[in-house]
């Protein structure tokens, strides 16, 4: 029987197969992905996706701080972006254009130092630009949608996309832009401050992190979105779950809304936890939680 990867696209970057996706990831659980696809640049990228077949699924993957994923691995192409090429950040004026692989934490930097304000909410943010896009992520009073203009990418089949703010339809950790669009590159605006007092608050948001979260463990970032009127890290640790061992995985004694990976835990132990601890608070409260983390790929 043939094998779908001995026909794949010629590419510039690298195609790696049966590659193991856990290293990729904060919790470092996980199978492999059937084909690992590193892109070279924008190019190479677009041309992919134009000549794979399109019964190939594709995943997007980041620098993994917000994903578990599951222990049979992921089938299709995983395209993980990286590299000058896909992390650049310049700013002009008032704007800062990021790419997708970009840290958040760099685009706050980066506005910081050009004495942007508006931005320094994504030094809490651990993860990339394309993942802030994809959910609204945001922290600390400030979400994506309060700082993007645009955001463009291309799409499954490799046309170029561009959305305006407004055509992403953001609500609570939720995008309604097409979710088969990877992408690329992002646009966002700042207002004019010191820079000195835009990495003072940048400098306090870090310390408040350090301090809250457990950021050298393996982990993951915020578990459940917060219910409307709730915490969902308050919900947690009254249902009992703080700290509490499920396989080799729990929620962090120091943020009850963050699992951790104790060292031997599979995907299988953090996403039973969390569904655990679903139905736990949903028959003690009536309140439903719901992931913020991703999970992706076969059980």
């Amino acid at each position: 029987m043939t094998d779908w990867r001995d026909s794949l696209p010629p590419v510039r970057g690298k195609l790696l197969r049966d590659e193991p996706l856990g290293p990729f990831t904060w919790f470092r659980v996980g199978g492999a992905a059937e084909v690992l696809f590193l892109p070279a640049d924008h190019e190479d990228l677009r041309d992919f996706l134009r000549a794979l077949p399109a019964q190939v699924p594709v995943t997007v993957l980041g620098v993994g701080s917000n994903v578990i994923v599951r222990d049979g691995g992921v089938p299709g192409v995983v395209i993980r972006l990286a590299g000058r090429s896909f992390a650049g950040v310049t700013v002009e004026g008032d704007t800062i254009t990021a790419g997708a692989a970009a840290l958040d934490a760099a685009v706050a930097r980066a506005a910081a130092k050009a004495g942007l304000a508006g931005l320094e909410f994504y030094a809490g943010i651990p993860g990339t630009v394309g993942g802030a896009l994809t959910m609204n992520a945001g922290c600390y009073g400030g979400e994506t949608r309060d700082i993007l203009v645009s955001a463009w990418g291309y799409d499954r089949r490799g046309q170029r996309r561009e959305l305006q703010l407004a055509d992403f339809g953001y609500t609570y950790r939720h995008s309604q832009a097409p979710a088969d669009i990877i992408w690329v590159e992002a646009t966002y605006s700042g207002r004019p401050d010191e820079p000195a007092a835009v990495q003072a608050r940048i400098d306090e948001i870090t310390a408040r992190r350090e301090t809250t979260q457990p950021i050298r463990e393996k982990t993951g970032g915020s578990t459940f979105k917060n219910p409307p009127g709730h915490s969902s890290w308050k919900l947690v640790d009254e249902a009992g779950w703080r700290g509490k061992l499920y396989g080799g995985a729990m929620f962090s004694p120091l943020h009850a809304n963050f699992m951790i990976n104790t060292g031997e835990a599979t995907a299988a132990d953090l996403e039973g936890l969390g569904e655990a601890v679903r139905a736990d608070v949903k028959a003690k409260t009536g309140i439903d939680l719901h992931w913020e983390i991703k999970r992706i790929g076969r059980a």
